[in-house]
């Protein structure tokens, strides 16, 4: 494979440089192709003497002494590179920074290279990537389209091939509509949980840096690295455990009802709905309709409620004195502001709570929620005729999240065969409650897979940039462990076992099957007497030993201890050994618990003897 044909996936460059690949090479090929930026994606591509001390800083570097060593990304320009203007897409506001945002502090410490600032729907505001003064963004597949927005030029860098990865922000859906226009991943984690110091404001309290991939191993490598806690950020916030882990199934998601579905005509996108619905269906999970229309109505505060006004005031006095250097669409959007009052403010912050609490009910019955991450696409020219109705549409089904404190994942779910925008990609987005982004990746790196593994010709890229076939290459995503999900994993030999009688203290406490094993062979096993509960109690032995049948379960941390504090004597919990070695906290009894109980160890479990018992 030659330079110039490979892949920038981080899995593909970090073989690169084991095999020898020399950095410096690497970066240039990534300006040689941003340099035939022909849909505007850029608004300054770094020169080789600006982007020249990030690559000597890597030189003599072992590449596997830093997680995205010579990894080349781009930046909306929105948020701070040092030295390089930030524009927000209006030149009248450029200026140009001391110092790199936070996270782009972190990216680069972590040995990625910025290439350039992406264009964006100015100060962003849209999420269609017209609204600039620097052109608008062209769709990668199709430059008569646009490319979504506010992150336009960012999704359209990746999707393109020039670099690995790029920064967005996420208001409104500025870093999922793209990623779904781009056949990419778009990742708007937690609110705060990736500073948003040095990023020019949006709507402050609400506002999110992104990541678009190509994988969600690579925005999960690229969030490992950039979710630092910044004390010096109001709204940052420390990572929190995800908890019990539902993508590996079974789980149960929702999905909009039908009266909720809004296409705005588009019957492709609809079909690749409904087939996301039936690929997670295939990967262990159970659809739950809901009722959407509480989450559209908190969507509808966005730009109808109070919320407006914090556009105006993160530029106030850059608008009033030079308003006529705001692009028409967004100065209309944003002096929309002005008029809001403090009585405005608390009235939607009222209404707003008594939505969440009834949109936060539906994760009583869900793991998460499917929905389009947009109804449809439109062509720039529709666009710009009509930029405040169709922008709008684009919005439906993200506005939403952040107001709801939700973390999403859009993921590619297709092309589109018919209608105008045949040839186009289309995307999903699976959402979940705050902090749960961990799960809600793993869960979008299965389902992209799934649709790799059913289209043998599916690409991950532009088609003029075909990339290796994602069915193929094993995943480079994180596997969960119990720092980062909080959990902790109990094995069940007993009344605890699926449907037994004290299973619902596990699943009351929120925990999830994971295995259906056995002990390793040191172990035997007793029907203890007493009740009113019927128990078996399961003793290590030097010799002698059996294997008993057993099942390990995943519950939050924070459940353990009340659980643990119900168990009654003899019984207790230790640590058991599992067939395969491995070691886990598991139900135990006291050896002299066993006085008076009989020995039900060749039955090989406590299902089989309750099955013995029965039947005689």
């Amino acid at each position: 494979m030659t330079l110039q044909d490979l892949s920038f996936d981080l899995s593909s460059l970090q073989s690169a440089y084991q095999r020898g690949l020399d950095v410096r090479a690497l970066i240039a090929e990534a300006q040689r192709r941003a340099a035939g930026d022909a849909h505007h994606a850029f608004i300054h591509r770094l020169t080789e003497a600006e982007i020249e001390p990030y690559v000597a800083h890597l030189e003599g570097l072992d590449p596997a002494s830093l997680p995205l060593y010579g990894v080349p990304f781009a930046i909306k320009d929105n948020i701070d590179l040092a030295g390089i203007p930030t524009t927000a897409a209006c030149p009248a506001f450029a200026h140009t920074p001391e110092a790199d945002a936070f996270v782009v502090r972190q990216l680069i410490a972590a040995g990625a290279v910025p290439i350039g600032k992406t264009n964006l729907d100015q100060f962003a505001t849209g999420l269609n990537g017209t609204r600039s003064p620097y052109g608008a963004c062209r769709n990668a597949f199709d430059p008569a389209f646009i490319s979504g927005g506010s992150s336009s030029g960012s999704s359209v860098a990746v999707a393109q091939g020039w670099v690995s990865f790029a920064l967005g922000t996420d208001t409104a859906g500025s870093g999922r509509v793209p990623a779904a226009f781009h056949n990419l991943i778009g990742l708007k984690p937690t609110c705060g949980l990736l500073s948003t110091r040095g990023v020019v404001p949006a709507c402050r309290s609400l506002d999110t840096v992104t990541v678009f991939a190509l994988t969600a191993a690579d925005a999960d490598a690229v969030l490992q690295c950039a979710a630092v806690f910044d004390a010096e950020d109001p709204y940052s916030r420390p990572a929190e455990p995800s908890g019990v882990d539902f993508s590996a199934g079974p789980f149960r998601f929702g999905v909009p009802r039908a009266q909720d579905w809004q296409f705005f005509g588009n019957a492709e996108a609809e079909r690749l709905f409904q087939q996301s619905i039936l690929r997670l269906q295939a990967l262990g999970g159970t659809a739950v309709e809901i009722d959407l229309s509480p989450f559209l109505e908190a969507a509808r505060l966005l730009y109808e409620g109070p919320w407006v006004a914090e556009r105006y005031l993160a530029i106030q006095s850059f608008i009033d004195a030079q308003p006529e250097a705001v692009f028409p669409p967004v100065r209309t959007i944003i002096e929309g502001g002005r008029s809001r009052t403090a009585g405005d403010a608390f009235a939607g912050q009222y209404r707003l709570k008594a939505l969440k609490r009834t949109c936060d009910a539906v994760w009583d019955q869900i793991d998460c929620l499917l929905t389009p991450t947009a109804g449809t696409i439109y062509r720039i020219a529709a666009m710009q005729a009509d930029p405040i109705r169709l922008n709008a549409h684009l919005g439906c089904y993200t506005n939403f999240m952040n107001l709801l404190d939700y973390s999403a994942v859009a993921v590619p779910a297709g092309f589109q065969q018919a209608g105008d925008a045949a040839g186009l990609p289309w995307g999903v987005t699976l959402a979940a409650p705050a902090h749960r982004d961990l799960c809600l990746l793993r869960l979008a790196d299965r389902l992209h897979r799934q649709l790799a593994t059913e289209d043998t010709t599916y690409a991950l890229g532009a088609t003029a940039q075909r990339w290796a076939n994602l069915g193929d290459a094993p995943s480079a995503l994180h596997a969960p462990d119990a720092t980062r999900t909080g959990t902790v994993q109990v094995a069940v030999c007993g009344a605890h076992l699926s449907g037994l009688p004290l299973n619902p203290q596990l699943t009351s406490r929120g925990a999830r099957l994971v295995a259906t094993t056995t002990s390793a062979p040191q172990y035997r096993l007793y029907a203890l007497p007493g009740g009113p509960v019927a128990r078996p109690g399961m003793v290590r032995v030097a010799e002698g030993g059996a294997a008993i049948a057993v099942e390990v379960w995943e519950l939050p941390g924070a459940a353990f201890g009340s659980f643990v504090a119900g168990i009654p004597t003899p019984l207790g919990i230790g640590k058991v050994t599992l067939a395969d070695g491995r070691v886990v906290p598991g139900f135990t009894c006291e050896e002299l618990g066993t006085v008076g109980a009989t020995d039900i160890t060749a039955f090989g479990g406590w299902k089989a003897w309750l099955a013995h018992a029965q039947a005689a």
